[in-house]
């Protein structure tokens, strides 16, 4: 114990020298088993404590520049209330920008999910806002999303409400293009991202699925491990544009999954044409697959990561469950989230007709 502790902190030193404080964070609170609130990546202007204190960013001075910062904020339904952590990019102004939502995996929280897939960084990079929900232990003692129950597999009731809700929150609160929503998920948050794909078409314009199980693919606590092991029978997960990303190791959740995913996804899809191309390192060699209907639209992209296990690929270490020699997950599910060009013109998540 002693020794991860050293360990932890000679990584997290090392970190801090390159400027990146909010992996260094996220490794101490890893080693030293602590849930302290964590910067983000460079924020000089961030405060414990002052984030949940913050108001909506549209108070801003137009046009003025945003100090970027992590938010601790909660939302509550009639389903229950969640924590959720929102990243504010230093482009932000009040031009509408992209919102990603990202759900972690079991046994992680929000910081762990933003310090582990560096989509911060990315954030920073392309201006968009990313809000984390987290899981309650009261909900589930080992924060795992509970995907596999009936009651969170449809729209208006339990945590897809939840999830749904404080992406309008977000999306209300602050200046966000509706037309580009994006949710994505590792695992168990992976799997709650398909639930949201099929339960809130009308609100994301993309989704990504990192080792997760198709929609539907249980239906209680014991169907679960089963589909872990077998990819269950998941029904069609809708109409939003997928990526999905799988080890093809992975020994927690079983990589037929994911083909599973896609095939519900074709499903209803006549005439659907298949393209692969194998990609090379540095890390892992992948093949990745660009499935397109006969007007040539994508509708989904998979990745099979070869040799890879249940981790995020291309993640920071200072997060648990990642792999970081690639391929870079976080960097293509939006290149993949940006290019689909949004959704047509929305209010509140409703499409106008």
């Amino acid at each position: 114990m002693v020794d991860d502790r050293l360990a932890g902190m000679s990584e997290a030193l090392h970190l801090t020298r390159r400027g990146r404080l909010q992996e260094a964070c996220a490794v101490l609170q890893h080693s030293l088993g602590t849930s302290a609130p964590v910067p983000p990546a460079g924020g000089s202007s961030w405060k414990p404590g002052l984030a949940s204190q913050v108001g909506p960013s549209r108070t801003a001075r137009p046009g003025a520049a945003h100090s970027r910062e992590m938010r601790r904020l909660s939302h509550t339904e009639p389903a229950g209330t969640r924590a959720y952590e929102l990243y504010v990019p230093t482009g932000y102004r009040s031009d509408p920008v992209p919102l990603v939502v990202m759900l972690h995996g079991g046994k992680q929280h929000a910081a762990d999910c933003a310090a582990g897939t560096r989509m911060n960084e990315l954030a920073e990079e392309h201006t968009f806002l990313v809000a984390y929900p987290e899981q309650s232990r009261r909900a589930n003692s080992g924060r795992y999303w509970n995907w596999f129950s009936p009651a969170n597999q449809r729209a208006g009731s339990g945590e897809p409400s939840i999830i749904a809700g404080i992406t309008r929150q977000v999306a209300t609160d602050l200046a966000v293009d509706w037309r580009r929503i994006y949710v994505a998920g590792l695992s168990a948050g992976g799997a709650m991202a398909a639930v949201m794909a099929a339960t809130y078409p009308e609100l994301y314009a993309a989704v990504g699925i990192h080792s997760g199980l198709g929609y539907r693919s249980a239906t209680d606590v014991g169907s679960a491990f089963a589909a872990m092991r077998s990819g269950g029978s998941p029904a069609s997960g809708g109409t939003v544009p997928l990526i999905v990303f799988h080890g093809d190791r992975d020994r927690v959740v079983t990589p037929v999954s994911a083909e599973k995913i896609v095939a519900a996804r074709l499903a209803n899809v006549p005439g659907s044409v298949s393209d692969a191309t194998e990609v090379a390192g540095p890390g892992h060699a992948a093949t990745r697959t660009v499935h397109r209907d006969v007007d040539g639209r994508v509708l989904v992209e998979s990745w099979t990561v070869h040799g890879g296990g249940h981790a995020w690929f291309g993640g920071s270490p200072a997060g648990s469950y990642t792999d970081p020699s690639g391929p870079e997950a976080s960097a293509e599910m939006i290149r993949f989230f940006l290019a689909t060009g949004g959704r047509p013109s929305t209010v509140h998540g409703r499409t106008d007709l």
